[in-house]
This record gives structure tokens, sequence and C-alpha cells, in this order.
């Protein structure tokens, strides 16, 4: 590969999704402030997050095509982050009982040699069952949820909690768009399939 790949985040699910594409790659933790800015729109958060993460690789690698990556949940009109802790995603989980909840990812990819990144948001809608107190307090304990945004795993338990899944990608739900992250590589003329390793 021309190109070594880079993953600018240290979540262990969104490195198993990479490892979907079967070619190596370099992670590290890009530390960034995620807090939005006044009167962003979620959609505007995510994609300055994805980039923002993205474009930290200059300060560990040389070169090499770097994928950044945010994610929220917006139900409402309003931003729901990372619960914390089990009071919040118990809150959380209460309010999308029976409800849809959008789930909005951004993707960059940001090639260090040449400057140059290109970034999209992928939108993702959850359908929630009509989930009763007992539920979500059993489903928060056994999964404890609270370092993810909307207090779910999808690739876990999760699953469970949903009526209904609409979007293209069921792997941007676990924070990485694999679908369009692929496209965008190409455009960076790194072809996945073409750069399988030979037996």
């Amino acid at each position: 590969m021309k190109y070594p790949l880079i993953l600018a985040s240290s979540s262990p699910f969104r490195q198993s999704l990479l490892q979907k594409f079967n070619l190596p790659f370099s992670t590290f933790s890009p530390g960034i402030d995620e807090s939005a800015k006044q009167n962003e729109s979620p959609e505007q958060l995510v994609k300055r997050l994805s980039e923002a993460k993205a474009r930290e690789a200059i300060n560990h690698f040389d070169q090499g095509l770097v994928i950044g990556s945010d994610q929220v949940a917006v139900f409402d009109g309003q931003i729901l982050g990372k619960p914390h802790n089990k009071e919040n995603a118990i809150k959380q989980l209460s309010l999308f009982s029976g409800q849809t909840v959008t789930f909005l990812t951004g993707l960059c990819v940001y090639d260090i040699a040449s400057n140059k990144a290109k970034t999209l948001i992928e939108p993702f809608k959850v359908v929630f069952k009509t989930l009763t107190q007992k539920q979500i307090e059993a489903y928060c304990d056994a999964e404890q949820p609270y370092n993810c945004a909307g207090s779910f795993k999808s690739e876990g338990l999760g699953i469970c909690l949903f009526e209904k899944l609409n979007g293209d990608d069921p792997n941007s739900l676990i924070g990485l768009p694999l679908i369009k992250l692929s496209q965008l590589l190409a455009e960076f003329n790194l072809d996945i399939l073409a750069e399988q390793p030979t037996a």
C-alpha cells in the first residue's frame, strides 16, 4: 500500500469495524474537546469534530490517509451525548421509548501529504420499542453503555431495544460507515479490494 492507513480513534468498536477491510492500520487517540459550539447544529458539530480528529494525526505521523469519525444522537432537535453514568442512561432510554432517534456520523478522510480532507455525514434512524422501566434498568446493568452516544451498544444486547433500523449502512450506527468510507478512500486512490494481501 502506498499510503499507511491511520484511524484517529482509540475506540475498540471503530477498530474492529476497520478490521473488516482486511488491511493494516495504525491508531492514535486524538484527544480533542468534543463539546458543541454555541448555535452549532448537530450536522456542523460531527463534521467539524470528525475533521479535527483526522487532522490531529499531523502531530503523530508524517504521512498516511487518516480516518476521523464522530457521532451524535439527535432527538427532538437536541444533541444527546454520552450518558457517562447509569442515571443519565436510564433518562435517555426512557425518553427514547417508542420514539425515533437519528444518529449522525461524521466521517473524514484526510491525506497528510497533500493536506486535503473530504468529509461527509451519514444519517441513521433507530426506532425504539416501547420499553418498561424494568427493561431499561436491566439493559443498563447488563451492558453498562455509559460511554456510547444514545446509551446503547447496537453491536451487542442493545439490538433488543429496537423495533426497526433505517439507514444505508448498519456499521455507521456502531461508529464507522464502512460503505461510505470505502468510497472516500477510493477518491484518494485507495481501492480496498485491489489492495488485499495475496495469500
